[in-house]
């Protein structure tokens, strides 16, 4: 018989604990939008969305996702933080529209003792006040133990008597966060399974902070410890370090827990990170696992190459899982492997001949710590054929270009022609202009004029992301026929400068 899975609840706090983030503030529209996103397309089972109190604004956004949440079903997901404050936050929940309250307690008897000054009866009175009083107005309630994971450490016989408490009390969730993230995997596994074996009818939470970049693993160690439960956050975004990140988390369990399951749809976790970014002016870093630029992109040309026999380079943790591609980065390390695969995401196909001639212009490039794109190949591709075709009889050997407030650009070249070296100087309008009037003296010197410069036009890869290339096409008209000539480099003076090397070996 097929052993049954069990299913592990997913709490989002991005809305909540995630906007703590430095700097991080969502307007009431960025968090309906997000909290629509997270329970129709991530399908998460709850989330987390503001604190009781906190502003009018917050108020606001409560009010909205609230509303929205109630037409389609989805109000018992939509969870408030409230304090321990008498009837405060009970009427403000009731205001806002919201039915499940998260009432944050104290975990530890070092923050009952220094920061509210009571003893363990006295709060557990108060407590049970607030729950009384949220039970009696239609509320359901969870309840969080902040600085637990320290209660646990130095003050476990005050943990035990609280849950002893709160286990008689009208609550549907008991809340562990390691609030300062502090535990090791080995304590997540040791206290969460302790609690979990001496009240096994109740639904136990795990709240993971990443301080000591242990969130993810801290998370596992809380599963495979019996938790019911898991509160993530998009991006990892948090106080501090941050929380453990909804991707990453996601990702541990599908392929490290086959005895686990949840409703978190794999697919839609890049399109919800990469607009949490967006709202929130948080970048992702391009090393996020899952969800970084760089994650899914093989640098090393003997990575590319691995790639293309038999897969060795590739894991369980495929791209396509979360609706990504597999990149192949053109740089100095890059191969002809990289090369290829990424020609042929393009449709591209060249010979080993023109293919060796596009791979040695991609390593210049990086050498010089270009970035360079698949956007970029069909540019440096055309440039390099263009280049086959055109023998070369002219070169500018060395250029000089000034531009200085108040002062004309001006340039100084030396150009080799058929073996003849010329220097010239010349000011103009700009520093391109400049040159060309060092051009014509050098061609006034040979008695040849030049083709007349028609047309200019600088473009750059489509999307402009790419700071590695930009190309200058410049159209010539000369003995009553006009022609185009091509250049490409990271600077625009340049490209048109080896776009006009290539005119001066055609005429």
């Amino acid at each position: 018989m097929p052993q049954t899975k069990r299913t592990i609840e997913i709490m989002d706090t991005t809305l909540r604990d995630g906007e703590q983030t430095s700097g991080v503030s969502f307007s009431a529209s960025e968090k309906l939008t997000i909290a629509q996103l997270l329970l129709t397309e991530v399908k998460v089972d709850r989330i987390e969305i503001a604190s009781a109190r906190v502003s009018e604004g917050e108020f606001d956004a409560v009010k909205r996702i609230t509303s929205w949440a109630e037409a389609n079903g989805f109000l018992n997901k939509v969870e408030v933080l409230t304090f321990v404050d008498g009837d405060v936050s009970v009427q403000w929940m009731q205001e806002a529209g919201a039915k499940v309250m998260n009432l944050l307690t104290k975990g530890s008897l070092n923050h009952l003792t220094h920061q509210l000054k009571k003893t363990p009866v006295e709060h557990f009175a108060d407590v049970a006040a607030v729950l009384a009083l949220a039970k009696k107005k239609g509320l359901e309630a969870n309840v969080y133990l902040e600085d637990w994971s320290n209660g646990m450490r130095h003050s476990r016989d005050y943990v035990f008597q609280y849950l002893d408490f709160l286990v008689t009390q009208p609550v549907k969730r008991i809340m562990l966060p390691d609030t300062l993230g502090v535990l090791i995997p080995s304590e997540v596994f040791e206290y969460v399974s302790s609690i979990v074996q001496r009240y096994p009818g109740i639904h136990f939470d795990f709240h993971a902070h990443n301080d000591y970049d242990l969130g993810t693993a801290n998370v596992l160690e809380a599963v495979k410890a019996g938790a019911h439960g898991l509160h993530l956050t998009i991006n990892g975004m948090g106080e501090r370090a941050g929380n453990a990140p909804l991707a990453s988390a996601i990702a541990v369990l599908n392929d490290f827990m086959p005895n686990i399951k949840t409703g978190v749809a794999e697919k839609s976790l890049y399109t919800v990170s990469k607009l949490v970014e967006t709202f929130s002016g948080f970048r992702i870093p391009v090393n996020k696992p899952v969800v970084g630029e760089n994650v899914f992109t093989q640098t090393a040309g003997i990575h590319a190459d691995g790639d293309k026999k038999n897969k060795l380079y590739f894991s369980d943790l495929m791209p396509e899982r979360f609706g990504r591609q597999r990149k192949y980065a053109l740089g100095k390390t890059s191969g002809k492997a990289n090369i290829e695969n990424n020609l042929a995401q393009l449709g591209i196909q060249l010979s080993d001949h023109d293919l060796k001639k596009v791979t040695q212009r991609i390593i210049e490039l990086g050498d010089r710590k270009e970035t360079v794109t698949q956007a970029d190949l069909p540019y440096i591709i055309s440039d390099v054929l263009d280049s086959n075709t055109i023998e070369d009889k002219v070169r500018i050997e060395n250029y000089v270009l000034t531009h200085a407030k108040g002062l004309n650009p001006s340039v100084t070249i030396k150009v080799l022609v058929n073996g003849e070296i010329f220097e010239e100087q010349a000011q103009g309008d700009g520093q391109y202009d400049a040159f060309m009037n060092a051009l014509i003296k050098v061609y006034k010197l040979k008695k040849t004029e030049l083709p007349l410069l028609t047309d200019y036009t600088v473009r750059i890869p489509p999307g402009g992301k790419s700071d590695a290339l930009c190309e200058t096409i410049i159209t010539w008209q000369h003995n009553n026929k006009e022609f185009k000539t091509r250049g490409l480099d990271s600077d625009q003076t340049v490209s048109a400068i080896k776009a006009t090397q290539k005119m001066l070996n055609i005429i």
